[in-house]
């Protein structure tokens, strides 16, 4: 029986990447000279240093370019608050969600169920597993979850016959 998985996860080396370009970046800018921006990467972390909240618009701005060029959903960032740090500059956390949590998973799993296709979803830990007996029931699945705008990036993986 044909299945697939949707999934919502981020490729942390294409993030690591688009950390190390938006740093190269900043430092070559005339407008970034002598300026204490920062982005720094550890675990599922951004955290966004700079002089003032103007910078930091700035700086996350030419990190969000980055991250779009290499493919990285931008819906599957959660950003912290604006706070103060030390030595007079203001820092923003940006936190990356991973999978697919209980109330997203069943909100895709209504979506499904009001396709009235013949095809059974499960949820499973941080992924949904849909599987059908046609294939064409299970292209229209993703067709429609790819037209649907959910708050939270959506993958497919493990297309099986």
């Amino acid at each position: 029986m044909p299945s697939f998985d949707i999934v919502s996860k981020v490729d942390m080396m294409e993030v690591k990447n688009a950390v190390n370009q938006a740093m190269h970046e900043i430092r070559n800018r005339f407008d970034f000279k002598n300026s204490k921006s920062e982005i720094t990467l550890s675990g599922e972390e951004i955290t966004i240093t700079s002089d003032d909240d103007f910078k930091l618009k700035n700086v996350i701005d030419i990190l969000e370019t980055r991250l779009v060029r290499r493919d990285v959903s931008l819906k599957a960032f959660e950003y912290g608050k604006i706070e103060e740090a030390a030595g007079g500059t203001v820092r923003q956390i940006l936190t990356i969600k991973q999978g697919i949590s209980k109330d997203n998973a069943r909100k895709i799993n209504k979506l499904i169920k009001d396709m009235k296709l013949k095809v059974q979803s499960q949820v499973m830990e941080d992924h949904i597993r849909v599987s059908g007996k046609k294939r064409d029931a299970l292209q229209e699945v993703i067709q429609m979850l790819k037209e649907t705008d959910l708050d939270f990036p959506v993958q497919f993986i493990n297309y099986r016959n």
